[in-house]
């Protein structure tokens, strides 16, 4: 009786200072026509009206509704005052019910529903645009956390880093095999190293040129989908190996069939030596087959240039051109873009410095078939004079220049074999480079096809849902699962390849680097060698000719 008495009080003044609050307080719109509501009363005091109760003091700046109040009333007075619960209501501090009124109301606030239609994604929500979704993947790997796929492929790059193997590879003694048309070549391929695969430290095996050319097909099967920079074997020539096929067994030197296979055969161990270098692909089980199998390989029935397998390359080369040309990523990785301008460039410079060598091996050609020619006239002079001192001088100045003209021919094979081939040699890896640029594009394709097939079928089960077909958004959410998990590894597969390509572009450009360092110096040593080897020659002529009584 106590408690609903202080009830019954607090709300009558609370009644009487809202009813002098709304007699006091002026029209709160008075511009507009018509009757105004009076204000929603507050039941905080102002600061300098003294409160009727110490209980006021407390209460909130939000109006109560009545309709809580008196059920909060109703539920009090229906409880049995025990006389235990009066004795712990004088010494525990009284609650404020309009407080907890207020709460409720506020707490208790409705939600608007949604619709099935209106809870479905959007496709905005769903999909990112690709430059999002490259953005995303950028942040991720710059990201210290590592999953546990690029924690297995950390540890595989310091298994490689810390590789110390070698191996030697030289290839030589070409040997023509057969007669006319059905003739082939056939080259020793010899190893040795430390590596602890290679059977016996020294292996010699004798490979024919479409053997090369299946191992080349066989490591781009099995690597080039990682995103890795596959080196590229020499091009088969037509009219090269028909020079060869039809040619005598006895090739004298400077003959073109001669040449030809000389330059095959540095070349042939040139991309031995590149995949060696390459700290997996020297692991690889075809590439060590290769290496030291004394079994005949299997014969390759796909490399032959005029073959149906070789038109189809052709139009497979073709088409991929056309699909590199259309498929274009905005790449928010800036690094992938600039290195993709970078070798298109040094590819362009390449070409023109491959041009003005093999200008200069021409005109290095023609100087030694002159300097030959004024040697031959200058015996023929000196035969002819009858001038002793001067007879001689002529025959010693036709010996020179028949020297300089073995230097000259020396001078052409450096100038094509050492700095010639080595730029050739990185014209044609510019074409892997662009492959594992463009490995990573066709990954990045699959993702967003995955990811817009994902994003169709969602707006599928929206539908259905919406006509609460029940069955249909079943089977929809089975699909949307199986979508999520192949997005989720084509994002994955998307990052792997990405950081393979930085990894191998990385790579890549030390070893060209290290490889046009070790060429030019090559080159200058020999070229220095030669230039010594003139001035020697003559200096010793000049005597000669100062002694002309």
């Amino acid at each position: 009786e106590t408690a609903n008495a202080r009830l019954v009080a607090r709300c009558d003044v609370s009644y009487e200072y809202s009813r002098k609050m709304a007699d006091s307080s002026p029209p709160p719109f008075p511009d507009d026509d018509g009757p105004q509501s009076p204000p929603e009363p507050e039941f905080s005091m102002p600061s300098d009206q003294p409160s009727d109760s110490p209980e006021m003091a407390q209460e909130t700046s939000e109006p109560a509704p009545a309709e809580e109040v008196e059920k909060k009333l109703e539920d009090i007075s229906l409880e049995p005052a025990s006389p235990v619960a009066s004795e712990s209501k004088k010494e525990e501090p009284e609650e404020d019910l309009f407080q907890d009124a207020s709460a409720s109301a506020q707490v208790e606030e409705p939600e608007p529903a949604e619709s099935p239609v209106a809870s479905a994604p959007t496709a905005a929500s769903v999909s990112p645009s690709p430059e999002q979704a490259i953005a995303a993947v950028a942040d991720v790997s710059a990201t210290p956390e590592k999953s546990s796929d690029s924690a297995g492929l950390d540890a595989a790059e310091q298994d490689e880093a810390s590789d110390s193997f070698e191996l030697n590879i030289k290839v030589n003694e070409p040997e023509k095999v057969g007669d006319g048309m059905g003739a082939y070549m056939v080259y020793q391929v010899n190893t040795s190293g430390s590596l602890p695969a290679l059977k016996g430290g020294s292996v010699t095996v004798r490979r024919r040129f479409s053997d090369f050319l299946s191992l080349q097909s066989k490591l781009q099967i099995n690597h080039l989908k990682d995103g890795r920079i596959i080196p590229a074997a020499p091009e088969k020539s037509v009219v090269g190996m028909a020079k060869t096929k039809f040619s005598k067994e006895e090739s004298h030197r400077g003959s073109a069939s001669t040449d030809f296979l000389e330059k095959r055969r540095a070349s042939l161990e040139r991309y031995l030596q590149r995949c060696a270098k390459h700290p997996v692909l020297r692991k690889d089980g075809d590439f060590l087959e290769f290496l030291q199998s004394d079994k005949e390989l299997p014969k390759a029935t796909d490399t032959s240039a005029l073959s149906g397998a070789g038109m189809m390359r052709l139009l497979k080369g073709v088409g991929d051109s056309l699909s590199k040309m259309t498929a274009k990523i905005s790449d928010a990785d800036q690094w992938f873009e600039e290195k993709q301008q970078h070798f298109e460039n040094v590819d362009t410079h390449l070409k023109k410095l491959h041009s003005g060598i093999e200008s200069l091996v021409a005109h290095r050609r023609e100087l030694v078939s002159c300097t030959s020619a004024f040697a031959k006239s200058s015996a023929m002079l000196g035969n002819t004079e009858e001038h002793t001192s001067l007879s001689r001088v002529l025959a010693q100045l036709s010996e020179v220049e028949e020297k300089l003209a073995s230097l000259h021919d020396e001078q052409v094979d450096h100038d094509f074999f050492i700095f010639g081939e080595l730029v050739k040699d990185y014209i044609s890896l510019m074409v892997p480079v662009r492959a594992a640029f463009q490995q990573r594009v066709k990954a990045f394709q699959a993702w967003q096809v995955t990811q817009s097939t994902l994003q169709k079928k969602r707006e599928q089960e929206a539908k259905f849902a919406a006509q609460r077909n029940e069955e249909k958004v079943k089977l929809c959410q089975e699909e949307i699962k199986q979508l999520e998990i192949r997005v989720e590894k084509g994002q994955e597969e998307f990052e792997k390849v990405s950081k393979m390509v930085r990894k191998e572009v990385e790579r890549f450009e030390a070893e060209r680097v290290k490889d046009f360092k070790a060429g030019i110096l090559q080159y200058l040593e020999k070229l220095m060698h030669n230039q010594q080897q003139v001035i020697k020659l003559w200096e010793g002529f000049l005597p000669e000719a100062k002694a002309i009584a």
